[in-house]
């Protein structure tokens, strides 16, 4: 999901069919890029999949997918907190992890996020600022805001987010591209660990609450020209991947989000992506993966611009996904220049804009040099700055 800066004509352009990207595509898709993933355990399983991915075509484990605070996982290092402090389920748990390929060509780093904004934040900002500036920053917070801070949560939710998206502008460079991931649908009973036995009762009402959250957030996220990639529709009939806690999904559903995911940095990014035909046997084929169940409704309320009833977000089911091409035949991606990029009929209204973010280009729109995937190894390699 992406949105126009005033004056700019609406234009159709052609949208990449979602791929199913292999080890050796994601390895160039992101060489010499560093990656940085904030937020919750569902973020955390975004960066244990991308891990996964830049080295070999496989799906993560059930028990990998669950792991907390190893002090390892899939030639990784944890950096700080998990099982190098204590591992509980409190708003000051910290868990940071780095990802540097033996080549040196992808760094990959996470952080543990319990608020969209917080003072922690800030000091994470703070070492993006004096460390190696990352070229794609992809974060999300929700469920931990609107769940454990208080009856205000969702006034608070709203301000922090705004403070955040402000930060992000100023702190990240230009040439960075930010993806603000929706948080997902949630089941009707939750049981995640992060929601501790006094708090149960707020499940009933968390789901919608995530739904509500999930507006403001893309809203805000598009006000500061940031993109959007909107999890919470392209799962709502992937339920039966959905773990029975109605929080945690299995490795299926974390690789179709690396797919959407690295899809949408590709088309960002202005990267031409290897068409393929869909072929039969893939782990999670469409038919397969999307069943439509009616009991899951995720309709918004009045107040919030949608009436009651309809689907909070819009738009056609993801394409049939992709499989490999025969050894031999792999064509590798193109770099174009400046695609424009105009999603029509958004069901997100946002405000003209005034002032800087006017002349700002969006990321899609700067010049992506022919050379720029293969430029020289990063001066560090090994162990990065932490």
């Amino acid at each position: 999901m992406v949105f126009c800066l005033e004056n700019e004509e609406p234009r159709l352009r052609l949208r990449s069919a979602m791929v199913h990207f292999q080890a050796s595509e994601v390895q160039q898709l992101l060489h010499n890029k560093f990656v940085v993933i904030l937020g919750d355990s569902i973020q955390r399983a975004v960066y244990k999949d991308l891990v996964l991915l830049l080295q070999r075509d496989s799906l993560l484990t059930a028990a990998q997918l669950k792991a907390k605070g190893e002090l390892s996982f899939e030639q990784d290092q944890l950096v700080a907190g998990g099982q190098l402090g204590e591992l509980h389920n409190g708003t000051q748990y910290r868990e940071v992890r780095q990802f540097c390929s033996g080549s040196g060509h992808h760094l990959v780093r996470f952080y543990f996020l319990t608020r969209v904004y917080s003072e922690y934040l800030e000091g994470v900002l703070e070492e993006l600022t004096y460390g190696p500036a990352p070229d794609l920053v992809i974060i999300n917070s929700c469920l931990w805001d609107l769940s454990r801070y208080g009856r205000c949560s969702m006034e608070s939710y709203r301000e922090n987010l705004e403070r955040v998206f402000v930060r992000m502008d100023q702190v990240l460079p230009d040439s960075c591209l930010l993806v603000w991931n929706m948080a997902m649908p949630l089941g009707e009973r939750v049981t995640g660990g992060f929601l501790l036995p006094e708090l149960q009762p707020l499940a009933g009402s968390l789901r919608r609450d995530v739904v509500e959250g999930n507006f403001y957030s893309a809203t805000l996220a598009g006000d500061h020209c940031f993109d959007v990639l909107d999890l919470h529709f392209h799962f709502r009939h992937a339920v039966q991947h959905r773990h029975r806690d109605g929080v945690h999904w299995d490795q299926h559903a974390h690789r179709h989000l690396s797919h959407l995911l690295l899809t949408h940095v590709a088309d960002a990014w202005g990267v031409e992506l290897p068409k393929r035909d869909y072929p039969s046997g893939q782990p999670f084929p469409p038919h397969e993966f999307f069943n439509y169940n009616s009991t899951e409704d995720f309709s918004m309320s009045s107040h919030l611009g949608c009436g009651p009833g309809v689907n909070f977000v819009p738009g056609p089911l993801p394409p049939p996904v992709p499989g490999p091409i025969p050894h031999g035949q792999h064509r590798g991606p193109v770099v174009h220049r400046g695609m424009p990029r105009c999603a029509p009929n958004s069901p997100y209204h946002v405000p003209r804009m005034g002032g800087p973010c006017r002349q700002r280009l969006r990321h899609s729109d700067r010049l992506i040099h022919t050379n720029k995937l293969d430029r020289q190894p990063p001066a560090h390699s090994g162990t990065w700055p932490g």
